[in-house]
């Protein structure tokens, strides 16, 4: 099983990561319409208004975002199906939900400052400039809380955050549900009350109401009734 997989697992069993954020994802699964400067979804005048001004403010430099970009793939990579978490927004989210719910500002970017530390001490360069291998290398020191060192709980911390972020931002987005299999509110395929359950209570269907009712070709077609409340079509 690969990473994404394994995530995807332990996603459908648990409802932690998607409440990981305390009320901070939107109704729509859009992430793009969520950092859009005119959103299109279903947002009061004042919500709206709102929006506009996070929108319009910078908080986290172009040199962070590279950054978070980077872990945002790290931690949800492409795969043959579906693209990677930054190219669902996911960058644009977290640079939105930092502004939205500011108590995040010092944990990411007090991280970022870590990440960076830890990675010239191993490597003599930023975290944006190793290979992928070292990359993963510091990724996985910091990725599995109950075997990190003691003195890279920092880095464990703002890891987890990091993961919590980048799951609710990606499988609150169009591609993310997608890739859940997740169908919303699809109606059901009725074909009528089983045969066992007719028999057990010595009832059969209509021949002609059973055409009219349960016929599948039909299911989009508005029933008419006469005065006598008998089916027309």
């Amino acid at each position: 099983m690969n990473r994404r997989d394994s995530i995807k697992s332990l996603l459908l069993g648990s409802v932690a990561a998607g409440l990981a954020l305390n009320g901070c994802v939107e109704t729509k699964p859009e992430v793009k319409e969520i950092v859009s400067n005119d959103p299109v979804y279903g947002r009061t005048d004042k919500e709206k208004l709102r929006d506009k001004k996070l929108n319009d403010k910078t908080f986290l430099t172009e040199y962070e975002l590279s950054t978070i970009a980077v872990l945002c793939d790290i931690i949800l990579p492409s795969n043959d199906e579906y693209g990677s978490a930054t190219e669902a927004g996911v960058k644009e989210f977290i640079e939105f939900i930092v502004k939205d719910l500011p108590y995040h500002q010092v944990p990411i970017r007090g991280g970022l400052m870590w990440l960076d530390g830890y990675s010239n001490k191993l490597f003599n360069k930023e975290f944006v400039s190793c290979t992928n291998a070292e990359q993963l290398q510091i990724c996985d020191q910091i990725a599995y809380p109950e075997k990190t060192k003691q003195e890279l709980k920092q880095g464990e911390h703002f890891f987890t955050l990091m993961r919590n972020l980048t799951l609710t931002g990606y499988y609150t987005t169009e591609m993310g549900f997608k890739d859940l299999g997740y169908k919303g509110n699809t109606p059901n395929v009725w074909d009528g009350i089983p045969e066992d359950v007719l028999k057990d209570h010595d009832v059969s269907y209509d021949e002609e109401w059973l055409a009219k009712c349960v016929d599948q070709s039909k299911r989009g077609d508005i029933a008419k009734w006469d005065d006598d409340g008998n089916l027309i079509s």
